[in-house]
Protein backbone atom coordinates (compact mmCIF):
# COMPACT_ATOMS: atom_id res chain seq x y z
CA UNK A 1 0.00 0.00 0.00
CA UNK A 2 2.88 2.59 0.61
CA UNK A 3 4.42 2.08 -2.40
CA UNK A 4 1.24 3.59 -4.44
CA UNK A 5 1.84 7.20 -4.04
CA UNK A 6 5.90 7.38 -4.32
CA UNK A 7 5.89 9.04 -7.65
CA UNK A 8 3.42 11.62 -5.85
CA UNK A 9 5.96 11.71 -3.27
CA UNK A 10 8.22 13.26 -5.22
CA UNK A 11 6.38 16.36 -5.66
CA UNK A 12 4.54 16.66 -2.33
CA UNK A 13 5.97 18.48 0.87
CA UNK A 14 6.74 16.12 3.53
CA UNK A 15 3.62 17.35 5.64
CA UNK A 16 1.22 16.20 2.72
CA UNK A 17 3.50 13.04 2.45
CA UNK A 18 2.26 12.24 6.01
CA UNK A 19 -1.06 13.07 5.39
CA UNK A 20 -1.28 10.56 2.39
CA UNK A 21 0.38 7.85 4.30
CA UNK A 22 -1.48 8.15 7.07
CA UNK A 23 -4.80 8.25 5.58
CA UNK A 24 -3.60 4.70 3.29
CA UNK A 25 -2.65 3.39 6.41
CA UNK A 26 -5.61 3.57 8.35
CA UNK A 27 -7.27 1.66 5.27
CA UNK A 28 -5.17 -1.25 6.13
CA UNK A 29 -6.18 -1.64 9.88
CA UNK A 30 -8.87 -4.25 10.87
CA UNK A 31 -11.14 -1.10 12.68
CA UNK A 32 -10.28 1.94 10.35
CA UNK A 33 -11.05 4.99 12.31
CA UNK A 34 -13.70 8.01 11.22
CA UNK A 35 -11.74 10.50 8.83
CA UNK A 36 -9.47 12.50 10.67
CA UNK A 37 -11.35 15.80 10.08
CA UNK A 38 -14.45 14.56 11.91
CA UNK A 39 -12.27 13.52 15.09
CA UNK A 40 -10.91 16.77 14.78
CA UNK A 41 -14.31 18.21 15.36
CA UNK A 42 -15.27 16.12 17.93
CA UNK A 43 -12.50 16.33 19.85
CA UNK A 44 -9.97 19.60 21.22
CA UNK A 45 -7.08 17.52 19.30
CA UNK A 46 -5.69 19.17 15.80
CA UNK A 47 -5.40 17.41 12.66
CA UNK A 48 -1.33 16.90 13.35
CA UNK A 49 -1.72 16.22 16.87
CA UNK A 50 -4.41 13.15 15.87
CA UNK A 51 -2.37 12.63 13.07
CA UNK A 52 0.62 12.13 15.97
CA UNK A 53 -1.65 9.92 18.38
CA UNK A 54 -2.64 7.61 15.29
CA UNK A 55 0.61 6.53 14.49
CA UNK A 56 1.19 6.05 18.42
CA UNK A 57 -1.99 4.18 18.13
CA UNK A 58 -1.41 2.02 15.23
CA UNK A 59 2.05 1.35 16.66
CA UNK A 60 0.60 -0.24 19.83
CA UNK A 61 -2.25 -1.58 18.39
CA UNK A 62 -2.07 -2.69 14.59
CA UNK A 63 -5.36 -4.12 14.28
CA UNK A 64 -6.90 -0.50 15.07
CA UNK A 65 -8.65 -1.45 18.54
CA UNK A 66 -7.47 -2.86 21.70
CA UNK A 67 -8.98 -5.36 23.96
CA UNK A 68 -8.64 -5.21 27.77
CA UNK A 69 -5.91 -7.62 27.74
CA UNK A 70 -3.56 -5.76 25.31
CA UNK A 71 -4.52 -2.26 27.29
CA UNK A 72 -3.63 -3.74 30.44
CA UNK A 73 -0.09 -4.89 29.52
CA UNK A 74 0.50 -1.11 27.82
CA UNK A 75 -0.71 0.09 31.05
CA UNK A 76 1.28 -1.74 32.95
CA UNK A 77 4.39 -0.62 31.44
CA UNK A 78 3.67 2.97 33.27
CA UNK A 79 3.05 1.66 36.76
CA UNK A 80 6.53 -1.52 36.97
CA UNK A 81 6.84 -0.81 40.97
CA UNK A 82 2.93 -2.23 41.22
CA UNK A 83 0.07 -4.47 40.25
CA UNK A 84 -2.04 -1.77 37.90
CA UNK A 85 -4.09 -4.98 36.79
CA UNK A 86 -7.28 -3.77 38.46
CA UNK A 87 -7.18 -0.01 37.80
CA UNK A 88 -6.25 -0.38 34.29
CA UNK A 89 -8.97 -2.78 33.98
CA UNK A 90 -11.68 -0.04 35.37
CA UNK A 91 -9.83 2.53 33.35
CA UNK A 92 -10.42 0.16 30.20
CA UNK A 93 -13.73 0.33 30.69
CA UNK A 94 -14.15 4.10 30.75
CA UNK A 95 -12.51 4.16 27.48
CA UNK A 96 -14.77 1.63 26.27
CA UNK A 97 -17.70 3.94 26.47
CA UNK A 98 -20.44 1.36 23.98
CA UNK A 99 -18.85 -1.22 26.29
CA UNK A 100 -17.93 -3.48 23.43
CA UNK A 101 -15.15 -4.92 24.78
CA UNK A 102 -12.57 -2.77 22.43
CA UNK A 103 -11.35 0.40 22.49
CA UNK A 104 -11.09 2.07 19.10
CA UNK A 105 -9.00 4.99 17.86
CA UNK A 106 -11.96 7.23 18.69
CA UNK A 107 -12.50 6.10 21.95
CA UNK A 108 -9.02 6.49 22.73
CA UNK A 109 -8.70 9.75 21.18
CA UNK A 110 -12.44 11.46 22.78
CA UNK A 111 -11.38 10.32 26.18
CA UNK A 112 -8.20 11.72 26.18
CA UNK A 113 -9.43 14.87 24.75
CA UNK A 114 -11.59 15.18 27.89
CA UNK A 115 -8.72 14.37 30.22
CA UNK A 116 -6.08 16.57 28.56
CA UNK A 117 -8.41 19.54 27.23
CA UNK A 118 -11.80 19.25 28.87
CA UNK A 119 -13.71 21.35 31.25
CA UNK A 120 -13.61 20.87 34.55
CA UNK A 121 -17.33 19.67 34.26
CA UNK A 122 -16.38 17.21 31.72
CA UNK A 123 -13.63 16.02 33.47
CA UNK A 124 -15.63 15.43 36.71
CA UNK A 125 -18.41 13.56 34.42
CA UNK A 126 -15.53 11.21 33.15
CA UNK A 127 -14.66 10.89 36.69
CA UNK A 128 -17.48 10.13 37.74
CA UNK A 129 -18.03 7.38 35.19
CA UNK A 130 -14.78 5.65 36.45
CA UNK A 131 -15.79 5.35 40.46
CA UNK A 132 -19.27 4.23 38.85
CA UNK A 133 -17.94 0.69 38.14
CA UNK A 134 -21.66 -0.56 37.49
CA UNK A 135 -22.64 2.39 35.44
CA UNK A 136 -25.78 2.58 37.49
CA UNK A 137 -25.65 6.13 38.25
CA UNK A 138 -24.43 6.28 41.95
CA UNK A 139 -20.85 5.24 43.22
CA UNK A 140 -21.50 3.37 46.73
CA UNK A 141 -18.69 3.01 48.94
CA UNK A 142 -17.77 -0.30 47.72
CA UNK A 143 -17.35 0.76 44.04
CA UNK A 144 -15.02 3.76 45.86
CA UNK A 145 -13.27 1.22 48.09
CA UNK A 146 -12.54 -1.40 44.95
CA UNK A 147 -10.84 1.85 42.77
CA UNK A 148 -8.95 2.84 45.98
CA UNK A 149 -7.57 -0.21 46.11
CA UNK A 150 -6.83 -0.48 42.87
CA UNK A 151 -4.90 2.67 43.17
CA UNK A 152 -3.11 1.64 46.10
CA UNK A 153 -2.31 -1.98 44.15
CA UNK A 154 -0.95 0.22 41.34
CA UNK A 155 1.39 2.40 42.98
CA UNK A 156 2.81 -0.54 44.63
CA UNK A 157 6.14 0.47 46.51
CA UNK A 158 6.28 3.70 45.80
CA UNK A 159 3.42 4.59 48.48
CA UNK A 160 5.57 6.28 51.44
CA UNK A 161 5.09 5.36 54.38
CA UNK A 162 4.27 1.97 53.91
CA UNK A 163 0.17 2.08 53.72
CA UNK A 164 -1.73 0.39 56.57
CA UNK A 165 -4.44 -2.46 55.60
CA UNK A 166 -7.15 -0.04 56.20
CA UNK A 167 -5.93 2.62 54.98
CA UNK A 168 -8.15 2.55 51.64
CA UNK A 169 -11.14 2.10 53.95
CA UNK A 170 -10.48 5.26 55.99
CA UNK A 171 -9.49 7.68 52.83
CA UNK A 172 -13.17 6.10 51.15
CA UNK A 173 -14.92 6.66 54.58
CA UNK A 174 -13.17 10.49 54.78
CA UNK A 175 -14.79 11.09 50.85
CA UNK A 176 -18.22 9.76 52.09
CA UNK A 177 -18.35 12.24 54.59
CA UNK A 178 -17.93 14.57 52.48
CA UNK A 179 -19.43 13.89 49.23
CA UNK A 180 -22.78 12.12 50.38
CA UNK A 181 -24.72 15.40 50.90
CA UNK A 182 -28.36 13.68 52.28
CA UNK A 183 -26.41 10.84 53.83
CA UNK A 184 -28.18 7.92 51.95
CA UNK A 185 -25.20 5.45 51.28
CA UNK A 186 -24.58 6.59 47.76
CA UNK A 187 -22.93 9.40 45.53
CA UNK A 188 -24.69 11.05 42.86
CA UNK A 189 -23.06 13.11 40.00
CA UNK A 190 -24.42 16.12 41.57
CA UNK A 191 -23.52 15.25 45.07
CA UNK A 192 -19.36 13.94 42.98
CA UNK A 193 -19.34 17.23 41.27
CA UNK A 194 -20.56 19.67 44.31
CA UNK A 195 -17.84 18.53 46.27
CA UNK A 196 -14.93 18.25 44.03
CA UNK A 197 -15.45 22.09 42.85
CA UNK A 198 -15.79 22.80 46.76
CA UNK A 199 -12.26 21.23 46.98
CA UNK A 200 -10.63 22.56 43.64
CA UNK A 201 -11.81 26.04 45.24
CA UNK A 202 -10.38 25.97 48.63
Amino acid sequence: MKLLPCSAAKTTSPVTQNTVEDEMEMATVRHRPEALELLEAQSKFTKKELQILYRGFKNECPSGVVNEETFKEIYSQFFPQGDSTTYAHFLFNAFDTDHNGSVSFEDFVMGLSILLRGTVQEKLNWAFNLYDINKDGYITKEEMLDIMKAIYDMMGKCTYPVLKEDTPRQHVETFFQKMDKNKDGVVTIDEFIESCQKVSNQ
